[in-house]
């Protein structure tokens, strides 16, 4: 156990993590020249072109150091801030983390975010200044401001560079000196933390585990603590770039798990596995069930792809265990499911792999939030409200609670105003603002999640010209004066553009979706009313007026009353087509609420 280190790496978006990854690897002997790719470790094409990790991955490499064998296990972890709960879960299975700072950039949002997450683990953390051969590098400045983070030495700061392969011997030299190697009791009962699983068509589920306690045997009968389930380890082994089967992974490795699970459900990242017989009376702390954050409908395009939209949807499930749906129907646009993500950027990539892997065309609605609705009733009681439409009738309602998360926003000193008026524009409140140096200022806001859902982020990089970095973290729920806006085209609500909207801005935007599909919508051959309700009260109306026939242009002089009947004659036929014409909304006038300030 002494010669084993068990660390991950803790950056930004972007400052080199997955290309120093490469290096480490290289270094090791651990892929030969063959195997050699850019971001090895990042095996999705999406992950490849966004330049992000989605997925981690662990990876052991073995290196010797003055004579001594030493096993090294790389746990890697997803960078951006929707997937904060599975890199808590990497941090909790190490004993160091490399904290990677560009030294161009500087220290970022999430830079500080995954630094306290780690600090509260108690992780010894390696400071390394990456891309110092950038000729916009400032590292002498990059360096005090580490300094200013962690209170290190400046001697503790590893200069490297992912690109050129420079340092790398010496990140290598602090991880075996400077992390502690694992501790645990081999011959306790087994206890092993899952920090991550990938779905295997022809073998099931793969779990990723780390053995605290005790050791884990190829046959033995296990268990998994949150379900109480039995599995048979059918294979246990240790994660080179492929995997190698061992017959035995003891306390303080790192290794992968098949028991020929079929659904990736059964298996939670967080949560502990034991020995059938025997097993440890206690959980690790720290497993939750993953809760999503936000709520938005996928419908097909065509509504008979409706069953391959629920295939598709159930294969990627099996990949990504926090995509949670549930079947819908609404009248506007047929049947679909409401789906629940991690965040802004989860919806995005299951909508761009559903249309990559399955080939699947699909219109998403508007995103929104998770409330909890109290009615007078049963004031203590929450109804959980993912759509607006089961939000209860405003006469029985006693109050709307909403999510609130505390927003940290890194920005340089210029674009105080610009970032602070966009933030108090989404109902956000200030509570701290600290001066990281004299041109970079740290921002904290408690704000609605809701607001942040759809253009927050945009407007974030917009109004600072690209110099924010945006970081959340949820604080809980806070009662919120909201109102449901509904949509009525031509007398009949249209459920999917339903919004619950905060009582001060309902006005407004009420007014401008009711303009916006004015434009959208075609003319027919009738008046089409268009109205933003709140319960039984308009608050904007706009109208599409009818295409008319001149029906009077046969009438040459004569009398009026001629003239009147063929006009009234016409207009109680538009009265009656009006009664049962059905109004068509093109699929652009759902796409354009979600951009109404652009």
């Amino acid at each position: 156990m002494k010669n084993i280190r068990n660390f991950c790496i803790i950056a930004h978006i972007d400052h080199g993590k997955s290309t120093l990854a490469d290096r480490l690897l290289d270094f090791t002997q651990t892929v030969t020249e063959r195997e050699k790719q850019d971001q090895l470790l990042d095996n999705m094409d999406l992950e490849r072109e966004r330049g992000i990790t989605i997925k981690s991955h662990a990876i052991q490499m073995e290196y010797v150091y003055k004579g001594e064998k030493y096993i090294l296990n790389l746990i890697d972890t997803p960078g951006h801030v929707d997937f904060s709960y599975e890199v808590s879960r990497s941090i909790a299975a190490c004993e160091g983390a490399l904290l990677i700072v560009d030294a161009a950039q500087s220290i970022q949002a999430q830079t500080i975010s995954n630094l306290y997450l780690a600090l509260e683990n108690d992780l010894e953390i390696i400071p390394i200044l990456n891309k110092i051969d950038l000729p916009s590098a400032n590292p002498e400045e990059v360096k005090d401001d580490i300094v200013d983070l962690l209170g290190c030495s400046p001697d503790d700061i590893i200069p490297a560079s992912g690109k050129t392969g420079l340092g790398v011997e010496a990140i290598l030299e602090a991880i075996i000196e400077r992390i502690p190697a694992p501790t645990g009791d081999p011959k306790a009962p087994l206890q092993a933390l899952i920090f991550d699983s990938v779905y295997n068509s022809f073998r099931g589920v793969e779990t990723y585990f780390r053995v605290m306690n005790g050791e884990i045997r190829k046959g033995q009968k296990i268990k998994f603590m949150s379900n109480g389930k039995t599995y048979d380890a059918d294979e246990v082994g240790t994660l080179k770039l492929n995997q190698v089967p061992k017959p035995v992974i003891s306390t303080g490795d790192v290794g992968y798990l098949i028991t020929g699970i079929k659904d990736a459900r059964e298996v939670k990242v967080g949560d502990t596995i034991t020995s059938a017989v025997d097993g440890c009376s206690e959980a690790i702390d720290g497993f939750e069930n993953v809760k999503p954050m936000v709520f938005a409908g996928i419908y097909p395009v065509d509504t008979e792809d409706y069953e391959e939209l629920r295939a598709s949807m159930e294969k990627l499930q099996l990949n990504d265990a926090s995509l949670v749906f549930t079947p819908e129907s609404s009248a506007a646009l047929g049947f679909g499911f409401r789906c629940g993500f991690l965040g802004m950027l989860h919806l995005e990539i299951v909508q761009e792999r559903l249309e990559r892997e399955f080939g699947m065309t699909v219109i998403t609605t508007v995103p929104n939030v998770s409330y909890h609705a109290f009615t007078k009733k049963e004031p203590e009681k929450p109804i959980i409200v993912n759509n607006p439409s089961d939000l209860p009738e405003p006469s029985k309602l006693d109050r709307v609670e909403e999510p609130y998360i505390k927003a940290s926003i890194i920005t340089k000193s210029d674009f105080i105003g610009q970032v602070m008026s966009l933030c108090i524009e989404k109902r956000g409140i200030i509570t701290h603002q600290h001066y990281l140096t004299p041109e970079r200022v740290e921002l904290n806001f408690d704000m609605p999640l809701a607001e942040i859902v759809f253009d927050f982020y945009d407007r974030l990089k917009t109004v600072s010209k690209g110099y924010a970095s945006f970081d959340y973290s949820p604080i809980g729920m806070r009662a919120s004066n909201l109102v449901k806006v509904d949509i009525l085209i031509n007398s009949q609500s249209v459920d999917a553009l339903s919004a619950l909207i905060h009582a001060d801005n309902a006005y407004n935007i009420g007014k401008k979706m009711c303009e916006k599909l004015r434009e959208l919508i075609p003319r027919q051959q009738f008046d089409i009313p268009i109205q933003a309700a709140i319960g039984a009260k308009i608050i904007s109306r706009e109208t599409i007026k009818a295409l008319r026939k001149d029906v009077t242009a046969k009438c040459y002089g004569g009398d009026i009353s001629r003239k009147r009947k063929l006009l009234e004659k016409q207009k109680a036929g538009k009265k009656r087509m009006r009664q049962v014409g059905n109004v068509e909304i093109p699929q652009s006038a759902f796409m354009a609420v979600l951009k109404l300030n652009d």
